[in-house]
C-alpha cells in the first residue's frame, strides 16, 4: 500500500489502478466465489418490495424519534449568476446548492416535495441508511413525482449521524443544480471545532454550454472517450457552494480557530484533489462515519463521497483549492482570518496538491460500528464479484458485462454478511455507491457507502445485509449510471 506522505502524480493516481486502490485485479483470483445473478433488472420478483411489512418493521425497530423536523422542497426552473454570466438550470429553489437541511441522529424528517419541473422527478438520500420506500428510485421504491406540480412527502428516521447530501434519481438531473447537503448532527459528538464549513464542489454546464441531457446524448453518439486522464466532459466551470472562481466563497474565521470542513462532492463526472493552502488537515469521517485520525496535505475524492476534515487555521487568506484530476480547471474558495490579507490569485495551486494525498483505501476505520453492523468483519456468507466496464467503444458501461436493463438483480438474504469485489475493467475512475447501506473495505478499513474503484484496480468491501428491499447499487458517475453502470441489489423475499 502507497504510504500517506508519498507524491503520486496525477497520471498515476488516475492512470495507475493498483496504486488508487491498493487492490489490484489480477491478486483477486483466489477470492471470487461470486453469487453474480443475470436475466432483466426491471424485474423484481420474489424480492422485498418497499411495500411488504418487513420494512415497516424494521423502521419501528430503529426506534421511537426524539423529534420531528419537518422541511419541504420545491424543485423549479430559475437563472442563477455565475461570475456575471447567467445560466438557466433547475434547482430547490433559486440556490444552488438549495437549502442545508440539517437533523439529529434518531429523529423523524419528513420534506414535502414539489416538482414545478417539466420532467417527473425524485430526491435520494444520499447515503442515509433508511427505509426502503424513502429512498427516492421511481419505479424501484416509489411512483416519480409527477412534473408540473406533483408533489411527494417522504418520511423517515435517521439512524446515523454525518455529512450527506440530496439529490434526484432521475435520469441525468444530477448535472443541473438540483443538490444540497443534509447534516445529521451526533447528540454525543464532543465538539472540538469552532467553526464549520460546509463546502459542496461541482462540476458544471448547465446553461452554459447546453444541458445534461444534450451532453449525455453527445456522448452515446459519440462512443466512450477521455478528454484527459479518467475524465469525458470539459466543464466550462467547476464550483464551490454555487459561485467559480472568479466571484469565490469567502469563509470567515479567526486565527487559531479550528475549523471543521465537511467537503461533499456532488459533481457529474469530476474527481478532485482538494487542497488547504499553507495547512494540513485531519481526516476524521468519511461519508458520515469516524475514521481513524489521520493528517494529510491533501485527499482525493470522487463523486459522491464526503469527508470531514477538521484544521487549526492561521492568520491570512488562503486558497481552498479542488482541483479537476485528468482536466484543465479547478473550483477555488478562500479562506480568510485577515481583513487585510490579499486573496491568493483564483488560479493558484497550492504546495500541499502536490505532497502527502490521501483516498479511500488509506484509511483505517476506528472503533466505531454502525449499528446492525457489528459483524461486518465475519467470514462472508456470500460475495458478489462485479467487473466494471465499456462496451467496445460505445457509450455502454456495465456490470458483469450487462446494463442495468438486461442484468438480474444481485440476490442476498436478510442477516448475511455480504462481501462485494468491485473489478475496474476500464480506464476510468468509477465511484460505486451502494444505496440504504455502509460497508467497510475488508482488512479494518474505513466504512463507505460510496467509494472510488481506480483505472483497472479493485476494492472488496463488506456489510451485514440488515436494511431489506431493492436498493440501487451503481457508479456515481451519473452519464456512467444513465448508460448502463447500475444494477439492483434486493433481499429475497
Amino acid at each position: 500500500m502507497t504510504h500517506p506522505h508519498a507524491t503520486p502524480s496525477r497520471r498515476a493516481l488516475l492512470g495507475g489502478g493498483l496504486a488508487f486502490t491498493g487492490l489490484g485485479v489480477a491478486g483477486l483470483a483466489g477470492c471470487m466465489t461470486s453469487s453474480t445473478m443475470d436475466g432483466d433488472g426491471g424485474s423484481l420478483k420474489g424480492l422485498v418490495g418497499p411495500n411488504d411489512a418487513v420494512v415497516a418493521q424494521v423502521e419501528a425497530a430503529r426506534g421511537t424519534p426524539e423529534a420531528t423536523r419537518t422541511f419541504a422542497l420545491t424543485a423549479r426552473r430559475t437563472e442563477i449568476d455565475l461570475a456575471g454570466q447567467r445560466a438557466a438550470t433547475w434547482a430547490y429553489g433559486d440556490t444552488v446548492p438549495g437549502p442545508l437541511l440539517r437533523a439529529t441522529a434518531g429523529d423523524r424528517i419528513t420534506v414535502a416535495v414539489r416538482n414545478d419541473l417539466p420532467q417527473v422527478t425524485s430526491v435520494h438520500w444520499h447515503g442515509i441508511r433508511l427505509r426502503n420506500d424513502m429512498d427516492g428510485v421511481p419505479g424501484h421504491t416509489q411512483e416519480a413525482i409527477a412534473a408540473d406540480g406533483g408533489t411527494f412527502t417522504y418520511d423517515f428516521i435517521t439512524p446515523d449521524p454525518g455529512t450527506y447530501f440530496f439529490h434526484p434519481h432521475v435520469g441525468v438531473q444530477l448535472d443541473r443544480g438540483l443538490y444540497a447537503p443534509l447534516i445529521i448532527d451526533d447528540p454525543a459528538e464532543s465538539v472540538d471545532f469552532d467553526k464549520e464549513w460546509v463546502v459542496v464542489l461541482d462540476d458544471w454546464l448547465d446553461g452554459i454550454m447546453g444541458d445534461p441531457d444534450t451532453e449525455l446524448e453527445t456522448l452515446r453518439r459519440n462512443g466512450s472517450g477521455m478528454i484527459g486522464q479518467g475524465s469525458e466532459i470539459a466543464y466550462p466551470f467547476y464550483l464551490v457552494n454555487g459561485r467559480p472562481p472568479a466571484d469565490p466563497e469567502t469563509f470567515q474565521a479567526a486565527p487559531g480557530e479550528r475549523v471543521r470542513l465537511r467537503i461533499i462532492n456532488a459533481s457529474s463526472d469530476t474527481v478532485y484533489r482538494v487542497a488547504l493552502g499553507g495547512h494540513r488537515l485531519k481526516v476524521t469521517h468519511k461519508d458520515g462515519i469516524p475514521t481513524l485520525p489521520k493528517e494529510t496535505d491533501a485527499i482525493i475524492i470522487g463523486m459522491g463521497e464526503r469527508y470531514d476534515l477538521s484544521t487549526t487555521v492561521g492568520d491570512g487568506a488562503f486558497p481552498l483549492v479542488a482541483m479537476a484530476e485528468g482536466k484543465s480547471g479547478q473550483a477555488y474558495a478562500v479562506l480568510r482570518t485577515s481583513a487585510s490579507a490579499a486573496a491568493p490569485p483564483e488560479d493558484v495551486q497550492p504546495d500541499e496538491l502536490t505532497r502527502g494525498i490521501l483516498w479511500a483505501p488509506l484509511l483505517s476505520g476506528d472503533d466505531h460500528v454502525p449499528r446492525g453492523q457489528e459483524r461486518a468483519g465475519d467470514k462472508a456468507d456470500r460475495t458478489i464479484t462485479i467487473q466494471l466496464g465499456v462496451r467496445g467503444g460505445r457509450y455502454v458501461w456495465t456490470m458483469n458485462g450487462k446494463t442495468f436493463e438486461e442484468a438480474d438483480p444481485f440476490v442476498v438474504s436478510r442477516d448475511e454478511v455480504v462481501r462485494i469485489i468491485w473489478q475496474n475493467m476500464s480506464h476510468m475512475p468509477h465511484p460505486m455507491h451502494l444505496h440504504g447501506h455502509s460497508f467497510r473495505l475488508t482488512d479494518g478499513g474505513s466504512w463507505h457507502d460510496t467509494v472510488l474503484v481506480g483505472p483497472m484496480g479493485a476494492v472488496a468491501a463488506q456489510f451485514v445485509a440488515d436494511n431489506p428491499g431493492a436498493w440501487m447499487m451503481h457508479c456515481h458517475n451519473i452519464f456512467h449510471a444513465e448508460a448502463g453502470m447500475m444494477a439492483t441489489l434486493g433481499y429475497r423475499a
